[in-house]
């Protein structure tokens, strides 16, 4: 591969919520401990940023800068399950000011899903190609058209996205894996978490592969063997077949597989205040 490329890692804040969402029977009651309290966990939101001569890339854009407050986009009971407990720094327009890039800049956003911690900040890439499965855009649009205002789909940034023309390039259950540009393919992941997941992977030259997984596998406790389903879940025979295909591919390519929200492995991730892969 002659190709040279820059993959940046934009730390987008932190979102708080019961650990039994993430991973189903997280917490467990039992006779000797009948009433076992919940747990709450803290976990990483992030977008990916590839800086790639033939059109930069980004692959999911976080929570909107306007999600929390008395007047922000999220219904309170919404920010009362899911809330940000991060600073300004972290939205993903000041992350991608850091690296002097705006969003105009971007020739494709990938989105892996359209969930509000995915999807919050999509409205400032105008010009982008916005890629999305189109069942998972479909279903959107169908809640926002029934006005259905809670879950994780937010009906204050589907409005956002209709009000500003965005160019959408859906991605049909059909259609296979797709090349992108070089070194970078889109993953056409099915229904499991949501309604249509895509993951994203990418050939760097000295870093080796990376799967891009985003929810399609929240965190290494999901990713087994064996797979275990997350609370929040569309499709639960898909989410267990995407697993296993994700590690078939990372197998077969020698790929390491990025999680959508494992705290631990974020930890270890090169963030784009310390530099980048390559």
């Amino acid at each position: 591969m002659s190709v040279r490329m820059k993959l940046y890692v934009l730390d987008c804040g932190r979102m708080q919520m019961d650990k039994s969402l993430m991973l189903a029977g997280a917490t467990l009651a039992s006779r000797d401990n009948p009433n076992r309290p919940a747990e709450w966990i803290e976990f990483p939101i992030y977008s990916v940023f590839i800086d790639h001569p033939d059109g930069n890339v980004l692959f999911d854009t976080g929570c909107n800068p306007n999600s929390m407050g008395p007047n922000g986009r999220w219904p309170e009971q919404t920010q009362n399950t899911f809330p940000i407990v991060s600073g300004e720094e972290c939205y993903l327009p000041h992350r991608l000011e850091q690296l002097r890039v705006r969003p105009d800049d971007i020739r494709y956003v990938v989105c892996s899903h359209l969930h509000l911690d995915h999807a919050g900040c999509l409205e400032y890439f105008r010009k982008s190609t916005i890629i999305v499965h189109d069942d998972e855009l479909a279903g959107a649009l169908k809640l926002y058209a029934m006005h259905q205002r809670l879950g994780a789909y937010i009906w204050d940034d589907i409005d956002a996205w209709i009000r500003n023309e965005l160019h959408w390039r859906p991605v049909r259950s059909d259609e296979g894996d797709l090349p992108l540009v070089e070194g970078v393919h889109i993953l056409n992941l099915g229904s499991g978490h949501a309604f249509g997941m895509l993951g994203l992977q990418v050939q760097l030259p000295r870093t080796g592969g990376i799967i891009l997984a985003s929810d399609a596998v929240y965190c290494a406790a999901n990713y087994g063997p064996p797979v275990r389903l997350p609370g929040i879940i569309y499709d639960s025979l898909g989410y267990t077949r995407t697993v296993e295909r994700i590690r078939r591919l990372a197998e077969a390519t020698r790929s390491q597989v990025w999680f959508g929200h494992d705290a631990e492995q974020f930890a270890q991730l090169i963030k784009s205040t310390e530099g980048y892969y390559e």
